[in-house]
């Protein structure tokens, strides 16, 4: 599952920084040709896109390399790190530029051009962003059938770094885009450039939100954050199911990457399981619960007395 899912994040992100590095463009000239504040914002907000677009790609990519002798638990955060770059050059690049072209504009003040063009470009630009959306909304249900929670619940909760991400910052591009259209509209109608500037301040603002959130989401997961509580609860009702174990004394689990988890568990075995046979059944035990759940990819089991059998010694 977890491989599968890593595809059809890369399928987003690839469609999502095409259609940013398309928009970007696009909305550049308009911002050139008719002075916009917004439509610059705009253009900012669809470039620091499509850069981390291609931050994350690159961090899917890195993901994937196998474990080695100096990482053994596999490249998985890596995923967690380069998102945070990417959240970084957002919160720079993106709001950063917003937030003070903006204020510039509503100072300083701005004479506008032909905004015709502005408005052909927004609308294009709302249709494009639309398609990337669907497609990760489309990857984001899917995933909830899986998982067997809500798609909201599983947004703020999953570790795929990547699928949050486009969620995110297309969702915010079309709040964006929105804006920017009623800023230029009511610039034009009332002859002020107030209502641009301050346009371009929301869009910035939208992008800071963004970006804090991503990179709060990412350092958590960076840091080792558990798996969901359900999957949890699911691991260790598996375990405990086992004939051959007595009670699970202990849980610990730890997001790896995106779909990556590691179990680590101290289990009484049986009484009568001693020697070859808890080797046999400790095997067993693992490789139930990798069938069951794929998204495992390492389990390390402790055996461990139970309570009692402590209490007694």
């Amino acid at each position: 599952m977890a491989d599968s899912e890593n595809g059809e994040s890369l399928g987003t992100v690839v469609v999502a920084g095409a259609a940013n590095l398309a928009i970007a463009l696009a909305k550049l000239v308009a911002g050139l040709m008719s002075s916009s504040s917004a439509m610059l914002s705009e253009a900012a907000h669809s470039a620091a896109d499509t850069a981390t677009e291609v931050v994350l790609f690159a961090a899917i990519r890195h993901g994937e390399r196998p474990a080695d002798s100096r990482h053994p638990l596999g490249h998985g955060r890596a995923a967690y790190l380069w998102a945070i770059v990417a959240a970084c050059f957002t919160l720079v690049v993106g709001a950063g530029f917003s937030l003070t072209h903006g204020w510039h504009t509503i100072t300083e003040g701005e004479s506008l051009g032909d905004v015709g063009v502005s408005y052909v470009v927004l609308g294009v630009s709302f249709a494009i962003e639309s398609v990337s959306l669907g497609k990760a909304l489309r990857q984001l249900r899917g995933e909830a059938r899986r998982w067997r929670v809500s798609p909201g619940r599983l947004l703020r909760r999953t570790s795929d770094t990547v699928l949050k991400a486009v969620v995110l910052e297309d969702s915010a591009a079309l709040l964006g885009i929105a804006t920017a259209g009623v800023g230029l509209l009511l610039s034009r109608l009332t002859g002020s450039a107030v209502w641009d500037g301050a346009a371009s301040i929301v869009i910035g603002l939208l992008l800071l939100g963004v970006a804090l959130t991503l990179i709060r989401t990412n350092a958590s997961l960076l840091i080792g954050q558990a798996a969901p509580y359900g999957l949890q609860e699911e691991i260790r009702g598996e375990l405990a199911a086992q004939p051959e174990v007595e009670a699970v004394v202990e849980l610990v689990t730890v997001m790896m990457g995106p779909g990556q988890v590691m179990v680590a568990a101290k289990v009484d075995f049986r009484d009568e399981t001693s020697g070859q046979r808890l080797e046999l059944a400790s095997d067993q035990v693992e490789r139930r619960l990798t069938e069951r759940f794929p998204e495992i990819r390492q389990v390390f089991l402790d055996p461990t007395p139970g309570r009692s059998a402590a209490k007694e010694a």
